[in-house]
């Protein structure tokens, strides 16, 4: 369940997970890589312990009027707990620059 949080300069949404607040710009990225394209998932990597991900629910086709997704946060999974691994070897920072994108095979 998300809680609104209004600043005064900045607008974030509060999880009830413990210190954990994730930008609009973090999810609008995910939910615009998936809505745009034909792009089966959207990952975007905001920590080493938090992830924002947007997940296609149907494959698309001509006679679909809407686009269903499925947004979670929070902790990666394993192959997600992979992939940082590897970007911790290698030195790159977070939150990682660009949005991870899985096509649909």
């Amino acid at each position: 369940m998300l809680l609104p949080f209004l600043g005064n300069r900045e607008r974030f949404f509060a999880l009830p997970m413990k210190n954990t607040y994730v930008e609009d710009k973090f999810i609008a990225q995910v939910v615009s890589a998936v809505q745009s394209t034909a792009v089966r998932k959207a990952t975007k990597f905001v920590s080493e312990q938090f992830i924002v991900r947007a997940t296609r629910r149907f494959k698309p086709d001509g006679r679909t009027s809407r686009v269903e997704f499925i947004l979670t946060l929070g902790r990666p999974n394993y192959r997600e707990q992979k992939f940082i691994r590897e970007c911790v070897s290698s030195g790159e920072p977070f939150p990682v620059k660009k949005v991870q994108l899985a096509v649909y095979p």
